[in-house]
């Protein structure tokens, strides 16, 4: 599976460091994505050692919002930085956490797109997601987002 270690997610993300929680693009469609995200001690949603759900759900809401941020380029050469994006978790229909990973464990996020309407200048989305490390799942979710440019 090719890593686009490239691409740089912050063109295709309305977030920013300290609250970035995507590390790199394993994969990606208009209608699939799949991340990677290493959690490091000074991640701010981590406590005692361990990455929260609140950050478990957050990293989750990045991943399927790559999808849609990606459809704002046709290609890498047009994600400038004077190109904004906005977004936020609109609707949790699911969600499912079955473990929170450790400091220096790297998951892995699968979203599919599910539903989308799309104005001039926002989408509304709804996606399934699910986070594992290694064989194991994390979390499960169903979620609606709202992303918007801005410009």
């Amino acid at each position: 599976m090719e890593v686009f270690k490239a691409l740089d997610i912050s063109q295709f993300l309305p977030h920013r460091p300290p609250f970035l929680m995507v590390d790199y693009v394993l994969s990606i469609s208009d209608e699939h994505v799949s991340t990677s995200f290493e959690i490091k001690l000074d991640n701010i949603f981590v406590e005692n050692g361990v990455f929260n759900e609140v950050g478990m759900v957050e990293h989750a809401a990045q991943t399927c919002s790559a999808i849609v941020g990606k459809s704002y380029y046709t290609n890498q050469e047009e994600a400038k930085p004077e190109n904004k994006l906005i977004g936020f978790i609109s609707a949790i229909k699911k969600v499912l956490i079955y473990e929170c990973p450790k400091v220096e464990e790297t998951i892995v996020s699968e979203a599919v797109l599910k539903s989308r309407f799309d104005s001039d200048n926002y989408s509304i989305c709804t996606f399934e997601c699910s986070v594992c490390q290694g064989e194991n799942t994390l979390l499960t979710c169903e979620m609606n987002l709202f992303i918007q440019e801005t410009e």
